[in-house]
């Protein structure tokens, strides 16, 4: 059950690796935080269309829970109209692998301390090693973007 769930990761990848030029071409053209909004519309009619049909959850507990739990989608924000303004400049494969190094840096982060309710996974050798080997892939990343 878990590969179901890694695939369904891998795919949630792969759509943002497709988001990432179509928004970032649509930044270009109405601007970029025009990009952001209009984006995040059209996904918001979409999610209405599901919460209306196929919703099975509470939505007005929406009011109960810790504030903190409603910064996703103003992070969802920040991250959408950052890769706006990222792939017309850099490309979208060094804007991806950045992003994704980000989000591990952070995954890293919040895991060690527990963060946000998040099981505890103390950094170790590996992850470290892991985190420099992607970084360094970054660099190769970033070099053979600079000299095409």
């Amino acid at each position: 059950m878990k590969f179901l769930y890694i695939l369904l990761a891998l795919l949630g990848g792969m759509m943002a690796g497709i988001q990432a030029p179509i928004n970032g071409s649509l930044g270009k053209k109405i601007g970029s935080v025009e990009g952001a909004f209009t984006s995040f519309f059209i996904g918001t009619l979409f999610l209405t269309f599901l919460v209306l049909f196929f919703g099975k959850g509470q939505i007005t507990y929406v009011f109960q829970v810790p504030k903190w739990n409603l910064l996703g989608g103003l992070l969802g924000a920040f991250f959408v109209t950052f890769v706006i303004l990222s792939v017309p400049n850099v490309g979208v494969a060094l804007t991806i692998f950045a992003a994704i190094i980000g989000q591990i840096v952070i995954s890293i982060i919040i895991d060690h301390f527990g963060l946000f309710g998040a099981q505890k996974i103390p950094m170790n050798v590996n992850r470290l090693l892991g985190l420099v080997f992607m970084l360094a892939a970054l660099f190769f990343i970033y070099r053979g973007s600079v000299s095409s």
